[in-house]
């Protein structure tokens, strides 16, 4: 096995190149290199960590588990480095420093652009939309600015600003005899397929207790990790959702109805940036946007503030 310092960046290079295109061919085009030497990068590479990387089948090549498996983090690790390039490059020619935002998917389609919209920023915004494990860990790291994240949010490394609270919405096909009402219960939905995230330490487990209270049975339900995924199911006629309100409501679809939920399971959510680093403008004024842009989409919004967080997952933990 090779010194990690004697690891080759342009090898690297052609390596993700290759995995990425599906040929030497359409790698070499991409990399504006030719053809051998892209074969002769892939070769020196695959001599120095002491595995071959690919399957050679006459011109065609197929990556190796080992391949897929490094893959990963060569595509981090050079994402990392083109982030250190275009960063030197703003801190040489004096640019506004980008503001760098970490949310969950849900909240970075449905609140964040009404938030980001709201602002006249000069600086370059950069979104990274991750599960709420890897959003926290993102400002935790400092590689996010500012983060919008599912409850809960403990970690000792981040300041919570404020937590945001709106009850969980019903999400329905549009010809579905339950569009007609202003207001849907939990008993309307017994005996209806259900589709839902996936996650039960988070969202589904609290509404499938308060399901099980009320002996309202379902069938057996599609799971996904995606809000957006769980709309377009409902579109397509497959069930309904019970539905976080931030995408309910922040990304209306087309043939979707979506009505409030009569019983109350509250989703919360929070603001974070990290702790001891001082904010920059355009992220105190992020902070601010945020509590508004929510207030004015989600019906019910409650701003609460950061010291309400035992509180809270207190209620979470009773009803999950």
């Amino acid at each position: 096995m090779t010194p990690l310092q004697d690891l080759d960046l342009k090898q690297l290079e052609a390596f993700a190149a290759v995995i990425s295109a599906g040929s030497v061919t359409a790698a070499a085009k991409a990399l504006d290199r030719s053809q051998p030497a892209v074969s002769r990068l892939i070769q020196d590479l695959e001599q120095s960590l002491g595995y071959p990387l690919f399957i050679r089948n006459g011109p065609r090549i197929h990556p190796t588990s080992e391949a897929l498996q490094l893959h990963q983090y060569v595509q981090k690790a050079l994402l990392s480095l083109q982030q250190i390039r275009l960063r030197a490059q703003e801190i040489g020619s004096q640019q506004h420093r980008p503001l760098h935002i970490a949310a969950t998917p849900a909240l970075a389609a449905g609140l964040l652009p009404l938030a980001l919209a709201s602002l006249s920023l000069q600086n370059k915004v950069q979104i990274i939309s991750e599960s709420a494990e890897h959003t926290a860990h993102a400002v935790i790291s400092g590689e996010a600015d500012i983060a919008l994240c599912s409850l809960p949010l403990e970690h000792h490394a981040v300041e919570l600003h404020w937590i945001g609270q709106s009850r969980c919405a019903v999400a329905l096909p549009q010809d579905d005899p339950l569009a007609a009402q202003e207001q849907i219960t939990l008993g309307d939905l017994a005996g209806r397929r259900l589709i839902a995230p996936w996650n039960p330490l988070r969202l589904r487990g609290r509404f499938e207790k308060a399901l099980k209270k009320l002996k309202t049975p379902l069938h057996e339900t599609i799971e996904t990790n995606s809000s957006a995924n769980i709309l377009a199911c409902v579109r397509a006629g497959l069930g309904v959702a019970i539905l976080e309100p931030v995408t309910a409501w922040g990304m209306p679809l087309a043939g979707v109805v979506i009505r409030p939920l009569e019983e109350e399971i509250p989703y919360f959510f929070g603001v974070i940036t990290p702790q001891g680093r001082p904010l920059t403008s355009a992220a105190q004024s992020l902070v601010s946007a945020l509590a508004t842009s929510a207030a004015a989409l989600l019906p019910g919004f409650q701003q609460l503030p950061a010291a309400e967080h035992p509180r809270v997952m207190r209620l979470i933990n009773q009803d999950s």
